[in-house]
C-alpha cells in the first residue's frame, strides 16, 4: 500500500493524536454527525465513522487520513482488499466495508431507473457514464442504448482494455441494439489519465462506427470520452 503509506507520513509524523479520546468531543467524527449532521464531516471524517475503531496506536480517524491523503478519486480506483491492507492497522473486515461503501456510493450515482433518463445533449450521457468510467484503471468501452424518444433502454460494456478497430468492431456495438430493438446508439470509453483529447485511433473508431450505424439504420447520435471530471463530445466538437 505504498502509494497510501507514503503520502500520509508526514502526517503521522507530526501527529500526537493517538486515539480518540484526545480529540475534542466536538470533533469526534461520531459526535459531530450527531450534532451538525453528515454533510458537516470531512472526507476522513466520514472514513472514520465507516471504520469505528482503530488500533492502540492509531484512532480511526488516523487510518482514514492516511485513506483519503491522496483524495477520494485514488480511494475509489482501489481494486482489490489487499491494496488497502497494506495500511498498517487496516484488516481485511474494515477494507471490505470500505470497499463496499465505495461501491455503494458508485450505484447510488447511478440508481435512477434507465427507462426514465432522456438523452438531450452529451451532457445528460455524460452525467450517467462519469461514475461508470471515471475512476476505471482501464479503458471500458460501452454502448447505451436508446429507443425512439432518445431514452435509455440499456448499457452494454462491450470492450476493456486497449482500445481499437480490433478490439472494438461495430458488430459488438449494434449487436446488443438489435436484440434489444434500439433505434439509436451512443458509444463512449474513459481515458485512465484523465485527459480527453481524442486520439486517432479513437476519431478511426468513431467514423467506423458511424458508418455502420449509417448502413444497418441504427444512427451513432455521439461517442463521448470520459476523463477526470470532464468529458469530450465527438458530436458537439462537430466531430461526427
Amino acid at each position: 500500500m505504498q502509494k497510501f503509506t507514503e503520502s500520509s507520513k508526514n502526517f503521522l509524523s507530526s501527529s500526537s493524536i493517538h486515539n480518540l479520546k484526545n480529540i475534542p468531543l466536538a470533533d469526534r467524527p461520531r459526535e459531530k454527525l450527531y450534532v451538525k449532521g453528515v454533510s458537516a464531516l470531512t472526507d476522513s471524517e466520514l472514513i472514520a465513522v465507516l471504520l469505528g475503531t482503530g488500533t492502540k496506536e492509531k484512532s480511526a480517524l488516523m487510518l482514514a487520513k492516511e485513506l483519503t491523503a491522496g483524495g477520494l478519486g485514488r480511494l475509489a480506483s482501489v481494486k482489490s482488499i489487499k491494496e488497502l491492507t497494506g495500511v498498517k492497522g487496516l484488516g481485511p473486515a474494515k477494507a471490505a466495508l470500505i470497499m463496499a461503501a465505495i461501491e455503494l456510493g458508485r450505484r447510488i450515482m447511478t440508481a435512477e431507473p434507465a427507462e426514465k433518463i432522456h438523452i438531450g445533449c452529451a451532457a445528460d450521457a455524460a452525467k450517467i457514464l462519469m461514475p461508470l468510467l471515471r475512476y476505471q484503471v482501464q479503458e471500458k468501452f460501452l454502448v447505451l442504448l436508446l429507443n425512439t424518444k432518445n431514452k435509455v433502454i440499456g448499457t452494454e460494456v462491450v470492450s476493456q482494455g486497449i482500445l481499437d478497430s480490433s478490439v472494438v468492431h461495430p458488430r459488438e456495438v449494434f449487436q446488443p441494439a438489435i436484440l434489444q430493438y434500439a433505434a439509436a446508439v451512443i458509444v463512449a470509453h474513459n481515458h485512465p489519465s484523465g485527459e480527453i483529447t481524442p486520439s486517432k485511433e479513437d476519431r478511426a473508431l468513431t467514423k467506423m462506427i458511424a458508418e455502420a450505424g449509417r448502413t444497418i439504420g441504427i444512427p451513432l447520435l455521439d461517442h463521448i470520452i470520459i476523463g477526470d471530471g470532464k468529458y469530450y463530445s465527438f458530436q458537439e466538437s462537430g466531430a461526427l
